[in-house]
């Protein structure tokens, strides 16, 4: 950041909008139950539209993200940034007015409409401007500086929680979420694009049939290749094997990460009778262990591929004693393997930067967003139910966190397919020497 100003006003930005959305998360599983069950520890009926909220976001980020990163490779990181970070703000003041029932419903509605294209777009776009400003020896160290600055804004967000009413966090909230769009537009210089620092997977032998063609046909072509196709998206992912393993190791992780948080917090409501200042305790613990910066003092050592083994396993390991969980403290203890499996995000983005060229980095990260947007998808239809039974009274037998557990065996299994990854050169460089 010292020998790159430039991504001061980006993570300054980041940490502003991370802020604003996560300060709310431990107030609004209360907020769900006061509106839908009130006087209530447990209501299936919360859980049951939580997932169903989710697996409609993540459907409509599964064709929103490869679209919103191709569209930043042609028009630029801040133009598309602009956008989700101002849709955030909607839902927030809806909630800052008010948190009854009918307000509740309509926060319901705008947070599904809006989340479809906000919903990861801010962090996708926030890896491909680092990636346009970063070379590739440091992309991993800066992607974990960018993981610590979201860990941070967390950790700050969900502490002021603990000291706020419920409907102060969703004012404070609403009030960062504008700072972050002013600040956004006012300071962020957008970044720029070298197309000429190596050739691209994906163009070469497109553009190949339209270079004698004239400037209108040309520009016609080039918004028709705005949205990729399934033929592009297959391009990526035989470009290289690293790529495709990393593809696969990105949906099992947020497939158990999406099933967790949709879970977990319910589960400690019903379980512990947990409440808003005990979640955000407990997302206080989790975040700090994400704001140490051991990412960059480790990965030249160990390599983004060990890295991420090591974050997987862990994450997998915290997972499975969330699920067993036998006291209230359990939870606690189990938030401090957050310290490791922090590593697994900004490992798989950077792993995934290296195969492609300075052109496609959005493509590239839109399309990673894209498959944990369908892991987003199937995770809730999958454990969402899962949870509502086995904590209610019909459930087959007496197991309160086997949806949990379960959602730990797909981490083991992104933890397992991490394994088979091996660190190549990176795939930019190759394509250079081989095309030319």
């Amino acid at each position: 950041m010292v020998k790159l100003p430039v991504l001061t006003h980006l993570c300054f930005t980041f940490f502003l909008y991370n802020f604003a959305t996560f300060m709310t998360a431990p107030a609004i599983v209360d907020v769900a139950m006061s509106a839908l069950c009130p006087g209530e520890i447990e209501c299936s009926l919360a859980i049951l539209l939580s997932g169903f909220q989710q697996a409609i976001i993540g459907l409509g980020s599964l064709v929103m993200m490869p679209l919103i990163g191709n569209l930043s490779d042609k028009y630029g990181r801040k133009a598309l940034l602009t956008l989700p970070i101002t849709l955030t703000i909607i839902p927030l003041a809806i909630l800052a007015y008010s948190r009854s029932r009918n307000f509740f419903y309509a926060y319901y509605v705008f947070k599904i409409l809006t989340s479809m294209f906000c919903e990861g777009s801010v962090h996708c776009l926030s890896l491909a401007y680092v990636a346009d400003n970063v070379p590739e020896g440091r992309r991993a160290s800066a992607f974990g500086i960018l993981s610590g600055i979201g860990s941070s804004a967390f950790v700050c967000g969900t502490l002021s929680t603990r000291f706020l009413s419920t409907a102060s966090t969703f004012q404070v909230a609403t009030a960062m979420a504008m700072l972050s769009a002013v600040y956004m537009r006012v300071f962020l210089p957008d970044s720029i694009v070298n197309d000429n620092l190596s050739t691209p997977i994906l163009s070469e032998g497109k553009l190949d049939g339209i270079v004698n063609q004239d400037e209108e046909s040309d520009k016609k072509i080039q918004m028709f290749k705005t949205l990729p196709s399934i033929e592009d998206m297959l391009a990526l992912l035989k470009s290289s094997l690293t790529f495709s393993q990393a593809a696969i190791v990105s949906f099992f992780s947020t497939l158990s990460d999406v099933g967790l948080h949709a879970s977990l917090l319910y589960y400690l409501k019903a379980r512990f009778h947990f409440n808003k200042d005990q979640f955000a305790d407990l997302m206080v613990i989790t975040g700090i262990a994400g704001t140490l910066l051991l990412m960059p003092i480790l990965a030249p050592v160990l390599g983004e591929a060990k890295l991420l083994s090591i974050g997987l396993f862990f994450n997998c390991a915290h997972m499975i004693v969330y699920s067993i969980a036998w006291s209230f403290w359990v939870p606690y203890a189990a938030a401090l393997f957050s310290l490791l499996y922090v590593f697994s995000q900004p490992c798989i983005r950077s792993i995934v930067s290296k195969q492609v060229g300075p052109c496609e980095q959005g493509k590239a990260q839109g399309f990673i967003s894209g498959i944990g947007s369908f892991a987003n998808v199937a995770s809730p239809l999958l454990f969402s139910p899962l949870t509502a039974l086995f904590l209610s009274e019909r459930a087959p037998f007496n197991f309160p966190g086997f949806s949990i557990m379960c959602v730990g065996f797909a981490s083991m299994i992104a933890f397992v397919q991490s394994l088979m990854i091996r660190a190549f050169p990176p795939i930019s460089s190759e394509r250079v020497s081989n095309l030319h």
